[in-house]
């Protein structure tokens, strides 16, 4: 099974004109580890996942590519 975190995050992202710079500077992390997550190589640390859910205003469901119809 699939997760598509990283590129969820790359769509959310892009859909509020930030650049990969920016989403690392507001979560103090390198931009290489944002490259990593959007291409799919790691995921962001656990502890960096509701920070990214409140910066693009989506709940974690919807993050991890879960939406209510799938319930």
């Amino acid at each position: 099974m699939s997760i598509p975190l990283g590129s969820n995050i790359k769509k959310l992202r892009l859909a509020t004109g930030m650049t990969q710079r920016q989403l690392a500077y507001q979560l103090r992390i390198s931009v290489q580890a944002v490259s990593k997550w959007e291409r799919g190589l790691t995921y962001p640390d656990v502890t960096l996942l509701l920070p990214i859910a409140e910066l693009f205003c989506v709940t974690l469901d919807e993050l991890f590519g879960r939406h209510a119809a799938e319930e």
